[in-house]
């Protein structure tokens, strides 16, 4: 499913368990608590949900409340700016991995990005991509909201050189979402290697599957729950 773009009619069509299988289930809010973690695992296993995204410190208790499950763990580096230096990173990554998580969303150094220094945008990757061995699914979030669209080629071919296999939207963190248009432009980017996320702002079956038909081929969203089953009520 990494590149592959779906019939935009067939989308709309999918069922609740169909679509379960786009969604990394997330819950990165500052506050979360066990009894969350608990819930968001729990809700994770009965849909059948991708992944299931929490902050890296998280990582070892969810993985061992997902352990014999098909759920993959997902942990964020670096996030939500992204401005911290690569070896930090680049540590997060490794213990993240040590921790139990099989894929990785990173935040790139938005900051770097806009002052031209490109190749430290790439070095930022790498140093996380050389902490993740090939069976780890590295995603980069360019945070669309912050760039203009030649930022956002540039990120996504950058992310695409560094050896990343998904560029993502959005932290949801920041002062915008993911939208049809620029999920658009990361596929026409990336061309059909990659995988795209569309994250920030989804928060039922319609936009995900706006988002889906756009090219994404994963969603990262708080709301898996209500986009299941928002399949299931329509005609």
């Amino acid at each position: 499913m990494k590149g592959k773009k779906m019939d935009p009619d067939s989308v709309f069509k999918m069922t609740g368990a169909e679509m379960a299988q786009y969604i990394d289930h997330t819950l990165l809010k500052p506050d979360a608590n066990r009894a969350a973690l608990d819930k968001l695992c729990e809700e994770a296993i009965l849909h059948g949900f991708k992944a299931a995204c929490v902050n890296s410190g998280w990582v070892g208790y969810v993985a061992e409340k997902l352990k014999g499950s098909n759920i993959a763990v997902c942990s964020v580096v670096g996030f939500p700016l992204g401005a911290m230096c690569s070896p930090a990173k680049a540590f997060e990554a490794r213990q993240a991995v040590a921790d139990g998580a099989q894929e990785l969303d990173m935040v790139l150094n938005i900051g770097a990005l806009k002052t031209g220094d490109l190749k430290a945008v790439e070095q930022d990757i790498l140093a996380v991509r050389h902490e993740a061995k090939s069976s780890i699914a590295l995603k980069v979030i360019i945070e669309t909201c912050l760039l203009s669209n030649d930022e956002k080629v540039r990120a996504c071919e950058i992310a695409q050189n560094a050896g990343a296999d998904f560029v993502k939207t959005s932290t949801g963190f920041s002062t915008g979402g993911a939208t049809p248009e620029d999920v658009i432009l990361m596929r026409k980017t990336v061309g059909p290697q990659m995988g795209v996320k569309a994250s920030g702002g989804i928060k039922d079956f319609e936009t995900a599957a706006e988002m889906i038909a756009a090219g994404a081929t994963r969603i990262g969203a708080g709301a898996g729950v209500t986009i299941v089953s928002g399949a299931q009520k329509l005609p």
